[in-house]
């Protein structure tokens, strides 16, 4: 197979990431953004990172999804990686939500893309975004293949008690209701990397995923297979987050209806973008609220806290769930960048294995890397996450085993 290249695209409602790469060594060529599509004011920021290429940017009216693919390609072409080019394998796109049914990466069809929509419901709020990304990449480039990775695919392997919602099975799957767990392609990758850290395969591997952003997740990785997660049916499940309440008594949202007088959007917007830190201490970058815990701030320090108590828990819930473990990874902005929080969340549960020394969680890097003792039972690493180059390697490996098939 000559074409090695593979375009990765995460489309937003009002934006576009996206990065090249060479899958020959896994070589970013451009990385860019073009966001507030839509708007007089859009902005696209595009980075060569091949060659001498210098970083551009444009401001000005983008109408649409398609003219920001557009111009994409055009900001791509000035350096020699146009869309147009016979080493460009495959366009591989991130989708928010497959359901049940795409537990692997997939060739886009007229019918694949028709389950897509029909999984609307469960993701409004990203995969019509998804779905309008691909049919404009579809239009630029209708001959090569587009290939959809699920967020949610990965947790596909989950049994069935760990999935299951404890309501009536018929209303159940008359709705699709049921855990499906998100951040798919970071999980993937943060737990196999893990694995290459302690000189494993995957295989023989058990591993907790901490993918702490301003969205954030756990997972319960059992020989490369997800076990278990922490959000279910949306991303609003699980960890305390920026915005995000995470777990919740289900009961809180009748008792606002009734005694507060809020409607069930009224409830939605609380909890998913007035909650979480933000709603605690008004403050979602752990980077100010430390500062303010430095500084003797009461409200930050409490948030910080019950972020902390949270993420214990669900460390301790998914020791037992595993039995085994062998490593704890930590990715995403918070948990690839907050020594506090590793440092925190690791605190007093010496007794299950895991240990954190100090002066390797002190040391900043970009590398994946144990920040554990030697010695101790249960590793701890942090490990960058890079969810484009997961899309890319799933996308070119389908591409690659259906050419030689």
């Amino acid at each position: 197979m000559t074409a090695t290249r593979v375009l990765v695209l995460n489309s937003g409602s009002s934006s576009v990431k996206y990065q090249l790469l060479d899958m020959r060594d896994s070589a970013r060529l451009a990385v860019g953004l073009v966001e507030r599509i839509g708007e007089s004011t859009s902005r696209l920021v595009h980075t060569p990172l091949a060659g001498d290429g210098e970083r551009r940017e444009h401001t000005g009216a983008i109408a649409d999804h398609s003219a920001a693919l557009k111009a994409v390609a055009d900001e791509l072409a000035r350096d020699g990686l146009g869309l147009d080019s016979p080493e460009l394998a495959a366009i591989g796109h991130r989708v928010v939500h497959g359901g049940l049914r795409f537990t692997e990466p997939t060739v886009i069809t007229d019918e694949v893309l028709a389950e897509i929509e029909r999984l609307v419901p469960v993701a409004p709020l990203h995969n019509p975004a998804n779905i309008t990304g691909i049919r404009t990449a579809q239009a630029l480039r209708p001959d090569l293949p587009q290939i959809a990775v699920f967020d949610t695919a990965f947790h596909t392997t989950m049994p069935e008690p760990a999935a299951r919602y404890a309501i009536d099975v018929k209303t159940a799957d008359a709705h699709r209701i049921r855990r499906y767990g998100f951040h798919g392609t970071s999980h993937a990758y943060v737990s196999r990397t893990t694995a290459a850290l302690l000189g494993k395969d995957p295989s023989e591997v058990n591993v907790i995923v901490l993918h702490l952003g301003n969205g954030a997740s756990a997972s319960a990785v059992r020989g490369g297979r997800c076990v278990d997660t922490s959000m279910g049916l949306t991303p609003l499940e699980g960890l305390v987050m920026g915005t995000r309440s995470g777990d919740i008594d289900p009961a809180v949202t009748f008792h606002l209806m009734r005694v507060a007088g809020m409607s069930a959007d009224d409830v939605d917007v609380l909890l998913n973008k007035k909650s979480g830190l933000v709603g605690l201490c008004g403050d979602n970058d752990m980077r100010e609220i430390r500062r303010r815990v430095d500084a003797g701030d009461e409200r930050a320090a409490l948030a910080f806290d019950i972020y902390v108590h949270r993420l214990k828990k669900y460390i301790g819930a998914y020791c037992a769930v595993l039995g085994r473990v062998d490593a704890i990874a930590f990715t995403a902005g918070v948990g690839e960048n907050a020594a506090p929080v590793r440092e925190a969340a690791i605190a007093g549960l010496e007794g299950l294995g895991p240990v954190v020394d100090a002066e390797l969680n002190a040391v900043r890097s970009g590398e994946a890397r144990l920040i554990s003792p030697a010695s101790a039972r249960v590793a701890v690493a942090v490990v960058p996450t890079d969810e484009e180059l997961e899309i890319a390697r799933q996308s070119y490996e389908l591409v690659k085993n259906m050419v030689n098939a």
